[in-house]
């Protein structure tokens, strides 16, 4: 039953719900009492043994230490730049930090506090509309004491409680502007008690159905590339496989599941990547270096399920055991922010207790191709551009790493097979 927009406005003898907006909170603290204890917070030595994690202090503070913990490489980015133009540098960088607040709707909104002793029942959290659909309003009840006349704002009058309560259960709340990641605050007032609660707004994202696609980038090693495509198709014989190659020469593939497409000489590592990742068109892409070598440890539909049932972006395997598993831990302040990268993980990763979540992983990985083309490749970085690709990803990327899934490294060694020596 949809009682349309109208009824969004209720009262008890006076109900009204309201659409209001907030982009800043300041929280009111209860003044002591003439007499009464002096609250104080602990010192700061003991504050920094109860929140620091790895050598790093994650408390508010105005100003984070980049020199905190064990000694490690530090670099201060201002030194990249001429002490004469810092004054511009900074203000053009200010104007693009607050374009993008805006553009990512920061600061969000204020945390919404339920007043205690309401007559309403209401949602608190995840109620969530696509732009300009109509909803219901779940959980919206009335267990004030009894009135006389219950009012709906100009049209609804009634003096049965029973009928309240099953127009409270038919309100709707419609979405009239189109939107994208709004949230919108809904608010519900009885004489002096008041109520609200969010109400998101979200466009569901078209989903891509064909699951894997394998890339990887090459560079004059045609002999490398021929043995990776030979072990792939052992054991995906039809799985597509895009190649991005900046060689002199193009190299000939008889392999109708591979897509090849050749650059501008030496056009470099993370340009094809960018290339190689542009052309997927499936949900997840699986990333390779061209000297990998598969083997039955490759499991791909491992990695595919570890996605499929998480909240992860990118899944990392290893290579012959090496994970290059890295934690990115970032202090804010005032003047600029410190990046601590720490190796390992975070803790297990629920439901796969032999992978963990981390923050990079080594270049076998498979992702969400959206989220991978969202943060994207530095094609002006070298080997650096990859980890370089997941300081990009903080805080949009959530990255795991399961080391039971194996890809090999073609050995250096001659082969004994006749035609994979002759490809070398």
């Amino acid at each position: 039953m949809i009682l349309g927009l109208a009824i969004v406005l209720f009262m008890t003898r006076s109900v009204s719900f309201q659409a209001m907006f907030s982009s800043s909170f300041k929280p009111e603290f209860l003044k002591p009492r003439p007499g009464g204890p002096v609250l104080k917070l602990l010192p700061e030595k003991h504050l920094r043994k109860l929140f620091t994690y790895d050598g790093v202090w994650l408390f508010p503070k105005n100003q984070c230490d980049c020199d905190s913990g064990q000694l490690r490489r530090k670099y201060n980015f201002q030194g990249a730049y001429n002490q004469n133009d810092l004054p511009a540098v900074t203000a053009r960088r200010q104007v693009e930090f607050e374009h993008f607040q805006r553009r990512k709707g920061l600061p969000r909104p204020p945390p919404l506090l339920a007043p205690p002793n309401l007559p309403f029942g209401y949602p608190v959290h995840g109620v969530e509309v696509m732009p300009l659909h109509t909803i219901l309003i779940p959980g919206l009840q009335y267990e004030g004491p009894d009135a006389p006349v219950y009012e709906k704002q100009l049209t609804i009058s009634t003096s049965n409680r029973k009928l309240l309560k099953f127009i409270l259960q038919h309100v709707t709340y419609t979405s009239t502007v189109y939107q994208l990641h709004k949230v919108d605050v809904v608010s519900l007032e009885s004489k002096s008690s008041v109520a609200k609660f969010p109400v998101t707004i979200n466009q569901p994202v078209v989903p891509k159905l064909n699951l894997v696609t394998i890339a990887t980038k090459t560079f004059l090693r045609p002999h490398k590339l021929k043995i990776l495509l030979q072990s792939i198709r052992k054991y995906y014989p039809d799985l597509t496989v895009i190649v991005a190659d900046d060689s002199k020469e193009p190299v000939e593939i008889k392999d109708d599941y591979v897509e090849y497409y050749s650059m501008p000489f030496g056009k470099g590592w993370f340009a094809g990547r960018n290339l190689a990742i542009s052309q997927v068109n499936t949900k997840y892409v699986l990333w390779v270096d061209d000297d990998f070598l598969f083997d039955n440890k490759t499991k791909i539909e491992v990695l595919v399920d570890v996605l499929e049932k998480t909240e992860l972006d990118v899944v990392g395997g290893s290579v012959q055991g090496n994970t290059f598993q890295f934690r990115l831990l970032l202090e804010q302040s005032e003047n600029g922010d410190c990046l601590h990268q720490r190796w390992g993980g975070f803790q297990a990763l629920d439901g796969f207790p032999r992978c963990v979540v981390t923050s990079g992983v080594i270049n076998f990985f498979l992702a969400h191709t959206e989220q991978l083309r969202r943060v994207g490749f530095d094609p002006r970085l070298q080997r650096v551009a990859h980890s370089e690709f997941f300081v990009d990803g903080l805080g949009s990327l959530l990255v795991g790493s399961c080391p039971e899934v194996v890809v090999q490294h073609q050995s250096r060694e001659p082969w004994k097979d006749p035609e994979v020596a002759a490809m070398e």
